[in-house]
């Protein structure tokens, strides 16, 4: 059945996959299940701005756009399944991911708890990679011609040698082996999500709707700022969110002393040598709270915020260069109430107020 929408694509591509696992062995058939659990929920905001860009520019293929929707979503499923091996993250969306599922039936089992983990990290370095196969045969056999399949098949690829690029140096930043600059941090954080998150999206929508290459770039370029965009507010809700809201750690990034833009403009301000004594460790409830009350009084929080509005009103103009702001802003700001802060003074970020404007 030709599916309507990329949730139907969706589910029949997580189906598929469950059929192939069953024929092989139940320990298989359990590995996809813990792939489709990693699928579900989220705000599905990729998959709507390929049909997005798709429907804004003229494009008549409704069913391969909602197919490449559905593969973008898998891979993102992907993704985040082994960022959060990379991370040691034994959670996601506010439940056990999949690393942190196997970990926890070994421990159940009898396992040590270095044997349960390694088995832990083993499932979700092979759900990941079960997951960003499936993506990449859905791409390739979504339905369109066979140019047009070329086309976003480069473009897939060139997003994922992107994002590995990205998040080999988030882990290589991370070691401290020598004073990130800014400019690196966003560089990091730019290719580690704006490329498949954002201009991957955007560019699949526009190839598919039939677009010259002078605006599947001007697209990439927009993705870019957004996804940018996106990452910086994400920084901050990876200190300042709610986890029970976010489904994300709100002492991760403390704890590993990532070099994000947030860290790395405290660290240049006077109050970096009270907040250094909450970076690089387990934090209490107690001691979190006090982290963000001197991150918001160094005036990192605001810089961040300000920097991720920038980037937002960059992209924007991108859009109104190409006449297609007006339709595509409310598919982009579609994925932007998950950033909402629980302190900003109407309920949103500085980032979310700017492209809602």
């Amino acid at each position: 059945m030709t599916p309507r929408t990329t949730d139907e694509a969706l589910e029949r591509l997580l189906d598929e996959g469950a059929a192939r696992a069953a024929a092989i062995d139940p320990e298989e058939a359990r590995l996809w299940q813990a792939v489709a659990a990693a699928a579900e929920g989220g705000k599905r905001f990729r998959p709507a701005l390929v049909t997005a860009a798709h429907g804004v520019l003229g494009g008549t293929d409704p069913a391969a756009a909602a197919e490449v929707g559905a593969a973008i979503e898998l891979l993102h499923t992907a993704l985040i399944i082994h960022d959060d091996v990379i991370d040691g993250d034994d959670v996601r969306r506010g439940r056990p991911n999949v690393s942190g599922t196997y970990t926890a039936h070994a421990l159940a089992a009898g396992a040590a708890p270095g044997e349960a983990a390694d088995l832990g990290h083993a499932a979700g370095i092979l759900a990941g990679d079960l997951a960003l196969a499936a993506a990449v045969r859905a791409v390739a056999t979504c339905g369109a011609p066979t140019d047009v399949v070329r086309r976003l098949l480069d473009l897939v690829d060139a997003a994922l040698h992107t994002t590995a690029a990205g998040e080999l140096a988030d882990v290589r930043l991370s070691l401290h082996l020598g004073s990130a600059s800014l400019a690196e941090s966003l560089a990091m954080e730019e290719q580690k999500t704006s490329a498949y998150s954002f201009a991957l999206p955007l560019q699949a929508g526009a190839v598919l709707a039939g677009s010259d290459d002078g605006t599947v770039a001007r697209l990439g370029e927009a993705g870019r700022l957004l996804g940018a965009a996106f990452q910086l507010v994400d920084d901050l809700l990876g200190v300042f969110g709610d986890p029970g809201r976010t489904g994300k750690s709100a002492t991760s990034d403390l704890r590993t002393r990532k070099q994000t833009p947030l860290l790395l403009h405290a660290a240049s301000t006077p109050q970096w040598q009270e907040i250094g004594a909450y970076v690089g460790r387990d934090l209490t409830d107690d001691e979190l709270d006090t982290a963000r009350r001197l991150l918001t009084a160094s005036g990192s929080r605001a810089f961040v915020e300000e920097l991720a509005a920038a980037q937002l009103a960059g992209a924007r103009a991108v859009l109104d260069e190409l006449g297609i702001a007006g339709d595509l802003v409310p598919a982009v700001t579609a994925c932007l109430p998950m950033l909402a802060g629980d302190d900003a003074a109407d309920g949103r970020p500085a980032a979310e107020k700017e492209v809602a404007a």
